[in-house]
């Protein structure tokens, strides 16, 4: 089995709520039929859009969704990238190793609770991948977990890009955070006051300043959608 992670770009000005419905009613039957099993849908959607103040949004058109799968062969996925297309001003593949740091059961069929942070992320230039994956997966694990009030979160390690106009990445990050967060910086960083709030968030910067390019980074908050 190997996961398949999809990044479908459209236009700012399109509703969420179409691009939702268009892949949950329209591409998920045809990704089904082709093989495809714990599939995972996440937009931007009008129930995130308290986020503006904690999205980073580089592209154009800008990233509004995220879909997600298991394949057998990731070479018999041509009919789920053509389905996920037709709804896709760009659509941008990815093979990636899942790993679960924090697990949560998500509601089947149904709108996941809080919100889902998704973020492509790439490496530093001036380190190594392999001091990159270190920093990653142990020192900013701990950070992440002491610092924010995340109870979510999903590290896909790319393996390799899937479709031709597809941008280098390193990850495709998922934290989920409760619905308060994407407005209250406190709620974010789970404490009261705020010389916490800057102790955590200065900790928080540091770790991601050690090992991720942020000239590159983006960050959007969609609704998760698990549809098994």
């Amino acid at each position: 089995m190997e996961k398949l992670v999809y990044l479908i770009h459209q236009d700012a000005a399109a509703p969420g709520s179409d691009l939702r419905r268009a892949l949950i009613d329209k591409a998920t039957p045809t990704l089904r039929e082709a093989g495809a099993s714990q599939i995972a849908v996440n937009v931007h959607d009008e129930h995130v859009s308290q986020g503006a103040g904690v999205t980073i949004s580089r592209s154009e058109p800008p990233i509004r969704a995220m879909v997600s799968f298991w394949l057998q062969n990731v070479d018999d996925r041509a009919p789920c990238e053509a389905a996920l297309a037709q709804h896709s001003a760009a659509l941008h593949g990815y093979l990636t190793v899942e790993s679960r740091p924090v697990v949560h059961s998500p509601p089947l069929g149904e709108r996941a609770p809080g919100a889902n942070l998704v973020t492509p992320i790439n490496k530093k230039a001036d380190i190594s991948y392999e001091q990159f994956i270190g920093l990653w997966t142990h020192e900013h694990k701990r950070v992440a977990c002491e610092t924010q009030s995340t109870f979510a979160y999903v590290r896909n390690a790319v393996v390799r890009p899937l479709t031709a106009a597809a941008p280098q990445r390193d990850g495709i990050v998922e934290e989920s955070f409760p619905i308060e967060a994407l407005s209250d910086p406190h709620v974010w960083y789970d404490c009261d006051d705020d010389d916490e709030y800057k102790r955590r968030l200065k900790r928080m910067m540091d770790s991601v300043n050690a090992f991720l390019d942020l000239g590159v980074l983006e960050s959007i908050p969609m609704s998760e959608y698990w549809l098994g």
